[in-house]
């Protein structure tokens, strides 16, 4: 229901941006960058039943990722303002299990061009609807050691083909991203403003593959970056709302 409300605003945004110069709303303007924390809530159903079989908590809860934006008004269109975003977070979870100090690292991470409608009736501060479109991935990291490690005993393990006590596997799935958004900047000055908003995070890739280069099969299929997203900030800028 809450992808279909977005959804639902980003269309209404493209009537509004056909009929607002009939009605004589003032187009706002300036740019922006800043810092750009997201908090992200994945779909853990796919690799929490292999924490438990190895003896670890669930993964639950939002991942809190940092990352930076910016935008600037074009004034060829009224109120449309294009931009980018980058983010980054993750999840772990530890445990120590048959003399072996085990974790699992969950990354999520991406980047996009961000295109936005600043609706023209709201005064006084920046309402947009708009889409983020880029790409991104989610990784996944487990290891399993015990004990230290010499410099010297890891390249004589690795030449004679020796085990050695640690393990290292990356999992990881590149994907193309779109996700529609609803923003509100508040400006606090005409130079500093902060937001606060909320999108839902559609991926487009299954291929997964394991450290150098190496094709993952029997993924679960529903182990992805989907997810809604609360998206918060603080810039510095130029508004005019």
């Amino acid at each position: 229901m809450l992808r279909n409300f977005i959804l639902f605003i980003l269309i209404s945004s493209l009537t509004f941006a056909q009929s607002e110069s009939q009605v004589g709303w003032i187009a706002k303007f300036g740019a922006a960058g800043g810092f750009s924390p997201i908090i992200i809530f994945p779909n853990y159903d796919g690799i929490n039943p292999k924490l438990t079989e190895f003896g670890m908590k669930e993964f639950s809860g939002p991942i809190y990722a940092w990352g930076g934006s910016g935008y600037a008004y074009v004034m060829i269109i009224d109120n449309l303002r294009l931009g980018g975003i980058g983010f980054s977070g993750l999840q772990s979870e530890k445990n120590n299990l048959n003399n072996f100090e085990n974790e699992v690292v969950y990354s999520l991470g991406g980047g996009a061009a961000t295109i936005e409608y600043t609706f023209p009736f709201v005064k006084n501060m920046a309402l947009s609807a708009g889409i983020m479109i880029g790409g991104g991935s989610l990784e996944i990291d487990l290891y399993q050691n015990s004990g230290n490690f010499e410099w010297n005993s890891i390249w004589d393990s690795a030449v004679n083909s020796e085990e050695v006590n640690n393990k290292e596997i990356s999992m990881n799935n590149n994907f193309f991203l779109l996700s529609p958004t609803l923003n509100l900047d508040f400006p606090i000055t005409r130079f500093l403003a902060i937001r606060g908003g909320l999108g839902y995070q559609f991926t487009f890739g299954s291929d997964w593959e394991i450290s150098n280069g190496k094709k993952l099969e029997n993924v679960p299929s529903n182990l992805n970056g989907n997810g809604f997203f609360i998206q918060t900030g603080i810039f510095i800028g130029l508004f005019a709302f």
